[in-house]
């Protein structure tokens, strides 16, 4: 059974700047895809950033330029750097964890991810 655990969230004005952490160890995987997710209020949950085993990255359309997907795999940790940030970034931010190096366009839908942590709550003010 895998733990996933999100740190990192808070409340800061638009245009600053957050650092996300998703510590995640009991996974067995060799390969395997982590990836950020987030839902806000009265919203579906959408993808964010994904990476896999190999370091391949992806971003959502509306974080491109802004958010960096990282991980350190000696700390097992995910991380995400989000720069630039926008009141409608506010959300509840998730990070997961799936079997397999390979996705594609749908990563975004998080299906197919086992692992989810509790997530972290990210707002962003005007």
């Amino acid at each position: 059974e895998a733990t996933i655990m999100e740190f990192g969230g808070g409340s800061v004005q638009a245009g600053e700047s957050l650092r996300l952490s998703c510590l995640a160890y009991g996974y067995t995987y060799n390969t395997y895809r982590m990836g950020w997710f987030r839902q806000a209020p009265g919203k579906q949950r959408e993808g964010v950033a994904i990476m896999n085993t190999f370091g391949r990255t992806a971003y959502a359309d509306s974080v491109t330029g802004r958010f960096t997907i990282s991980k350190d795999n000696a700390k097992a940790t995910l991380y995400l750097e989000m720069n630039s940030l926008k009141p409608e970034d506010t959300a509840m931010y998730y990070c997961a964890i799936g079997p397999g190096a390979t996705y594609n366009g749908s990563w975004t839908t998080g299906n197919g991810m086992a692992y989810w942590g509790k997530g972290t709550l990210v707002t962003i003010s005007s």
